[in-house]
């Protein structure tokens, strides 16, 4: 069967690493310890945007008692510390990879900062397997903007279009949505997609483990 796609293009919290349960503790740690107030929706809000994006949020909207740059180099840090003692990759994430490399280029559109996608893809042995991997720190918007996901598509030197995106966040279904591309969607169990965001994604899986390169392929 000749492949549909291109390209194949992950997000990395949430789909090969299952960090967002570790950001939300480092965070809400973080904004108690510094006078500010954590809102029921803070987590749903934070998933995806750059790091800019959740530094300014924490600073300004929930009082944080730090400017914006202390906010985004002492929670990096921590999570920097954190993957140092273990990065929780998700169960067959790192295989999922793999099989797919040796079929499609691959690319690897995050909001993560580049030294935490550095870091989870060297304590993984995925590093190669990516011809192009960018940080939201690098564009002009975080997600849900499709800007992470263009310029991806742009350094792979394909059509977005015809590329597939797996992500599991809402806002990251959304961007790489309207960045043209075909989801994938494989959402955390703790943090469930929103029905619009649903909507917007071709396929939505169980486990990152059900990708395989047949169903990368079947995608139309």
């Amino acid at each position: 069967m000749v492949p549909v796609a291109d390209a194949v293009v992950f997000d990395l919290d949430g789909v090969i690493v299952d960090s967002e349960p570790v950001w939300e503790e480092v965070r809400r740690a973080y904004v108690a310890t510094h006078g500010g107030t954590w809102q029921p929706d803070t987590q749903r809000r934070l998933m995806g945007m750059s790091t800019g994006e959740w530094a300014r949020y924490l600073s300004g909207e929930l009082g944080v008692d730090r400017t914006a740059e202390q906010v985004a180099v002492e929670v990096v840090d921590e999570m920097a510390r954190r993957y140092a003692e273990r990065v929780p990759v998700i169960d067959g994430a790192d295989e999922v990879v793999r099989r797919l490399a040796a079929r499609w280029p691959l690319g690897l559109a995050s909001s993560s900062p580049t030294r935490l996608i550095a870091a989870a893809l060297a304590a993984t042995g995925l590093t190669e397997a990516f011809g192009a991997t960018l940080s939201t720190e690098e564009t002009e918007r975080g997600k849900p903007a499709p800007d992470v996901y263009l310029e991806v598509a742009r350094r792979l030197g394909v059509d977005p279009a015809r590329c597939v995106a797996v992500e599991d966040s809402s806002n990251g279904v959304r961007s790489a949505a309207a960045a043209g591309m075909r989801v994938v969607a494989v959402p955390h169990g703790a943090y469930p997609l929103d029905p619009d965001a649903e909507t917007l994604a071709a396929l939505v899986l169980p486990a990152v483990g059900d990708l395989t390169p047949e169903v990368v392929a079947d995608l139309g």
